[in-house]
């Protein structure tokens, strides 16, 4: 049995299966829907059903309230239909432009630039070639069935290889294996591109990036992209760390900010220890921003990282800086340990 879905405002429409989601059954027919994690702890997929009746699977209390649901809403990620839909949600214009495919990859390289963070480049075959927007990200298909999802961290056009950049997490499946085991050469298969993280074209305002961690990789994407396309947008790099070491490519921001027009880096650490020699800014990264730009009516912010600094960011930046709640834009990187710390509601 298939379902009709009606998108509002935009008044497109696909078919959903009754045993499908709403949002893969949106990927499938090329409709934009907004998304992140697919997994239902996120939250990025959120919209409202007005009219029609859907079930939730499991996801995180935080990502969808009982409360929102009560009211209509829904993470379209883990929502299945038992009727036509009529539902309303930002659409993303872009999502579709790109086929989405599954691909054979080579590791080319494995450069550590940390204790804890590789560089990893994946070579294509020579027939083939990934399009995609900075910002967005590919999932890894292993071998149990699973999927580990990582953002590339180069601008298509620079595609000699995709790189993307893996933090070590003790125990972690497919990170224990980048660290130990995988050697040049290896082949790991992939689908993508994923996610409605990426610029928006569209718009003039002045970009507020903001990043933890491996964080700054679609945000170093989406900086090469606007570089390339000559984008004439102020743009600040606000990147956070726990120490000075976790900025793992310091020296190449502190090079866009004297090369660049427009572009200005403030660098932030949270837990700087005295033999850091730390004389930059301090605390968490996202107050930074609410210092210095009290009044964000007027820009866009990009944020990618850890969900609590997300969460945290749009929270305080529409509270505190007047950021309208459509111009905040973001990626947390949430991994199996983060769902698991999660408070689960099972659908």
């Amino acid at each position: 049995m298939t379902f009709q879905i009606t998108v509002a405002p935009s008044g497109r429409q696909f078919s959903c299966a009754a045993d499908e989601t709403v949002l893969a059954a949106a990927i499938r027919a090329g409709v934009g829907l907004p998304y992140g994690c697919k997994n239902g702890a996120c939250g990025s997929c959120k919209g409202k059903v007005k009219a029609g009746s859907v079930t939730h699977g499991t996801h995180q209390a935080k990502a969808l309230t009982a409360a929102e649901e009560e009211d209509g809403a829904s993470l379209f990620c883990c929502a299945t239909p038992h009727s036509d839909l009529h539902i309303e949600v930002r659409e993303v214009v872009g999502i579709g432009e790109f086929p989405i495919k599954k691909l054979p990859s080579r590791v080319a390289k494995l450069e550590r630039l940390s204790e804890d963070v590789i560089v990893l480049s994946l070579q294509l075959p020579a027939n083939e070639r990934l399009q995609y927007r900075a910002g967005q990200y590919i999932e890894f298909l292993l071998k149990d069935g699973k999927r580990r999802s990582y953002s590339m961290a180069n601008a298509p056009h620079l595609d000699e290889f995709i790189t993307l950049h893996v933090r070590h997490t003790p125990g972690g499946l497919f990170t224990d294996h980048v660290f130990s085991t995988m050697k040049e050469r290896d082949i790991l298969r992939f689908e993508g591109p994923l996610g409605s993280f990426f610029l928006r074209d569209e718009s003039d305002k002045p970009i507020v990036l903001l990043a933890s961690g491996t964080g700054f990789a679609p945000i170093k994407a989406i900086i090469e992209q606007a570089t390339e396309k000559n984008s004439n947008r102020p743009m600040v790099l606000y990147w956070g760390g726990r120490r000075p070491q976790d900025l793992y490519m310091h020296a190449l921001c502190e090079e866009w900010a004297r090369t660049l027009p427009g572009f200005s880096y403030v660098p932030v650490i949270s837990n700087a220890l005295p033999e850091d020699g730390w004389a930059g800014r301090s605390g968490f990264v996202h107050r930074a921003v609410v210092d210095d730009l009290p009044d964000l009516s007027g820009y866009q912010v990009y944020a990618c990282g850890v969900p609590v600094m997300v969460d945290a960011a749009k929270s305080d930046f529409m509270a505190e800086c007047t950021l309208p709640e459509e111009e905040f834009f973001a990626d947390a990187f949430i991994n199996e340990a983060d769902i698991a710390r999660g408070q689960t509601i099972s659908g």
